[in-house]
């Protein structure tokens, strides 16, 4: 059994159960209609309302034009509009394209064109952004929200009265339409639409490039069900309590991790999902105190936040049972610290968007903070050299790849970036992960080091290349080199070294952070940037940003006091 975790031997297509995306989530609804399947704001939205929601919705998108194979994009933070959105488009066939809301014109801009889309959903807060590049991408229609739009009347006209929901100046324009005046003139009957759950899309998610632009990661439903399934019959079965739980989802939808959690440990189990649209660490600690919360998923910097927060006496978060971890390094002395102060550990999850979610801590033995668990069956492990790509024994630190049958391995339009992530061995595709791992004798994964290309920022990933693309767009600049730089409380810090033009003048740091907030979402904006004459290349030109995270190392070494 433990060779299997660690290489493909063994790995078989589960053909049984061939299942759509929102298929169990549809059967889920039936079963438990009365039940709460959201807490959003403090209102509850039934499993009954929710698929209601989901079809009018799905109705509506038809009657616009939306069908299968076209490609929608969800410009949103965590709302209730989010997931009925998601479930509608894939309802139609279509396929969403899941993007952060604190995404720039100029990012979305790129993605618009790269997945050709063509329908577009927001809060009237992003329109701004979605107007300024309206005329020079394929949009034809957008369609635009507010966050309390689902939320009643007087709840509504509270916010409003203390200041406290943020909105947008939107005037009516052709293309333009009312997420919330579309589910009131629609009745809840979308068309029955035949979708291949091998070959159609369900999401097309986007992710850092290795040449500065993000890459397009397209994903089918067995895909996504295939991880989803394993996680619910190999993490949770036993642990859940069906119809009954409550899941703290904080994470952004936009996600692979979130998204799969959700689905996985939340709806698909007919259990409460609170869902919260900011990461603010009182309202999250008053959630699970109200709401009797067992399950949460969070970053490493969340539960760092939890554990320093000034009020965190005075909350009860004792119904708390499963705190999952992901999306960067979780430090030891936070692990420590939570399992001190609350007698539970963290457990861990780790995937990428390329290969969805690959593995788990199990719940049935102690979890340690180095190792993100065990594989999920259907994603197959191998630990290999990074040059010569052959298998390392076990124990041996290397490269992580990982396979599935059921995943598409290919980027959006970017036959240069696939060749360069996935690799042909024994007749099977592998994905390169990136990241620098070794298998201990359970066959569980321990985290060792990751790429230097990615930079993990308060469990955002960042790659270096797209900042460096971006300073690099600035007129004086004709170089520059991205790193991270080790940070106990947000992972990692930003750094930019960067060279200038010999003519270039009075161009300091303040200017060339101000063109990245232009240009980039706020996580990827440097924090420092540091001017140099030069930048360390390779023979043949490449740029070794492993000597400037070397150098940084050392430099935290020598400000660190000695003794005890």
């Amino acid at each position: 059994m433990l060779e299997r975790l660690y290489t493909t031997e063994g790995l078989e297509v589960d053909r049984s159960e061939d299942e759509l995306t929102f298929s169990r989530f549809e059967r889920i609804c039936e079963r438990y209609p009365q039940k709460i399947a959201l807490l959003y704001l403090g209102e509850a939205f039934s499993y009954r309302r929710l698929k209601e929601l989901i079809d009018r919705f799905a109705t509506a998108l038809h009657d616009l034009g939306v069908g299968p194979g076209d490609r929608v994009m969800l410009y949103l933070p965590n709302c209730p509009q989010w997931l009925v959105a998601n479930f509608a488009i894939n309802k139609l066939g279509a396929a969403v394209v899941p993007v952060s809301p604190i995404y720039t014109a100029f990012e979305i801009e790129y993605m618009l064109k790269d997945a050709e889309v063509e329908t577009l959903i927001c809060l009237d807060t992003n329109y701004g952004y979605v107007k300024e590049v309206f005329p020079r991408t394929p949009l034809k229609r957008v369609i635009v929200t507010n966050l309390t739009d689902l939320l009643p009347l007087w709840k509504r006209a509270i916010g409003y009265l203390f200041d406290k929901i943020p909105s947008g100046k939107v005037k009516a324009e052709e293309g333009l339409y009312s997420f919330k005046e579309l589910l009131k003139g629609y009745p809840p009957e979308p068309p029955k639409v035949e979708i291949d759950p091998w070959s159609d899309l369900a999401y097309i998610m986007y992710t850092g490039g290795t040449t500065g632009f993000p890459k397009g990661v397209p994903g089918n439903h067995m895909g996504e069900v295939s991880y989803i399934r394993d996680i619910m019959e190999e993490v949770a079965k036993g642990n859940i309590k069906e119809g009954e739980d409550v899941v703290l989802m904080v994470n952004p939808l936009f996600h692979i991790m979130a998204k799969g959690f959700t689905l996985a440990f939340g709806l698909n189990f007919g259990n409460t999902v609170v869902l919260m649209p900011q990461p603010q660490v009182d309202a999250i600690l008053a959630a699970i105190q109200r709401y009797r919360v067992r399950w949460m998923l969070g970053v490493p910097a969340l539960y760092r936040m939890i554990l320093e927060n000034d009020r965190l006496e005075f909350y009860d978060l004792s119904s708390l049972r499963y705190c999952y971890c992901g999306g960067d390094v979780l430090p030891a002395e936070v692990f420590r610290r939570w399992k001190e102060r609350y007698g539970i550990p963290i457990y861990q999850v780790y995937g990428s968007t390329e290969a969805g979610h690959v593995s788990y801590s199990r719940l049935d033995r102690e979890p340690a903070p180095t190792n993100v668990g065990h594989p999920l069956r259907s994603r197959a492990c191998r630990v290999c050299d990074p040059e010569t790509l052959e298998p390392l024994p076990q124990g041996e630190v290397g490269e992580l790849l990982v396979t599935s049958p059921y995943t598409i391995k290919s980027y959006w339009n970017k036959p240069e970036e696939t060749a360069r992530s996935y690799v042909r061995l024994d007749g099977r595709i592998y994905y390169r992960m990136g990241d620098f791992v070794r298998f201990d004798p359970e066959g569980q994964i321990e985290f060792v080091e990751r790429t230097a290309d990615i930079i993990k920022y308060k469990g955002y990933r960042v790659s270096a290349s797209e900042v460096e693309a971006v300073l690099q767009d600035h007129p004086t600049v004709i170089g520059a080199c991205v790193v991270g730089v080790p940070d106990p409380r947000v992972g990692e810090r930003i750094k930019a070294i960067v060279v200038l033009k010999e003519d270039a003048k009075g161009v300091g740091a303040a200017e060339l952070i101000n063109w990245c907030r232009h240009h980039l979402a706020p996580y990827k904006v440097p924090h420092y940037i540091e001017f140099r004459d030069m930048l360390p290349k390779s023979k043949v030109g490449k740029l070794l940003r492993r000597e400037i995270r070397e150098e940084e190392r050392r430099k935290q070494e020598k400000r660190r006091p000695s003794g005890p």
